[in-house]
């Protein structure tokens, strides 16, 4: 159960770190700052999968909530995979 927890924590800390840099798009200045460059470094690796796939539409970018639903579905799966394994 130890790696189930370990494992949770992790995505549950990646899921804080995509939302925040999801929502720092309506600050712009604070992309610029240290704190917004290793969001930056962190989620746009996997954000730019999803934004090859989906165009922004007038402007907004939906690809993040794909993004998001898809890192949640990894999760359900990885944590059957330990189950079955553990």
């Amino acid at each position: 159960m130890i790696i189930y927890s370990i494992v949770d924590k992790l995505f549950m800390i990646y899921y804080i770190v995509l939302i925040i840099y999801i929502l720092s798009s309506w600050f712009p200045n604070f992309r610029g700052t240290p704190v917004g460059t290793l969001l930056e470094k962190l989620s746009e690796p996997y954000l730019s999968v999803f934004r090859r796939f989906i165009p922004p539409i007038v402007g907004l970018d939906l690809s993040p909530i794909l993004a998001l639903f898809v890192l949640h579905y990894v999760e359900m799966g990885l944590f059957t995979v330990i189950s079955w394994v553990l």
